[in-house]
């Protein structure tokens, strides 16, 4: 199957929420080139789930480097002829670093983020993906990432409210918001099937989607 307006499409959401999952089943489905973000190479994040306020820093420097770097690799690719598909956009970034970092740690990142934002370009697609932070958690223990055991439903419930706040004001691309709580698009064909075919007709604004599920 194929995107008919090939680009770049990214898939965003809080920790857990299944953007890593729909990424690799649209690049399969659409034939797409898939980029997804380097997390378990952060040699910081385990201690930053056991001590944030002494690897916080450290940790969010790593990603923006990180990030940036896969996001600057975009810009060698042909988006004209096959859809680019990844799992986060740059500003993932950003929603952390404040709920992160203290106010002078803020200060330089900012510094430091403006001058390489101005080098990224936005999706053609933005597709955020929501949950509920009971349905984060029972996904994040599934998964098993020993890293995530020390996230507490605290953090996770501050992580979940930042990027609900940010993505109802967003306006850079196309948005779909598609509440996810009801739906597992990884085990149930037909779920993935009808968020299909909600991707491949949103062209335009802003979207909210809450999908049954499949019974």
């Amino acid at each position: 199957m194929k995107f008919d307006r090939a680009g770049y499409i990214a898939i965003e959401g809080p920790i857990g929420v299944g953007k890593t999952s729909l990424a690799l089943l649209l690049a399969q489905y659409l034939d797409g080139r898939l980029i997804l973000e380097n997390i378990e190479d952060n040699p910081f994040l385990e201690g930053f789930y056991r001590d944030k306020k002494r690897y916080a820093f450290q940790t969010e420097f790593f990603f923006l480097l990180n990030r940036y770097g896969q996001q600057a690799e975009l810009s060698q690719y042909n988006l004209f002829n096959r859809v680019t598909i990844t799992d986060y956009i740059f500003d993932r970034n950003r929603i952390f670093a404040y709920i992160n970092l203290n106010s002078t740690e803020i200060k330089l990142y900012e510094e430091i983020f403006s001058i390489l934002r101005d080098r990224i370009f936005a999706p053609d697609l933005l597709i955020y993906l929501q949950a509920d932070v009971d349905t984060l958690k029972d996904r994040i223990m599934k998964r098993r990432r020993g890293f995530e055991k020390g996230i507490s439903e605290e953090y996770l419930d501050d992580v979940n409210k930042a990027f609900n706040s940010y993505f109802f004001n967003y306006t850079q691309s196309p948005l779909l918001i598609v509440n996810t709580n009801g739906i597992d698009f990884i085990e149930k064909k037909k779920d993935f099937e009808d968020l299909l075919k909600k991707i491949l007709s949103h062209k335009k604004g802003i979207e909210y989607y809450s999908p049954l599920g499949s019974r």
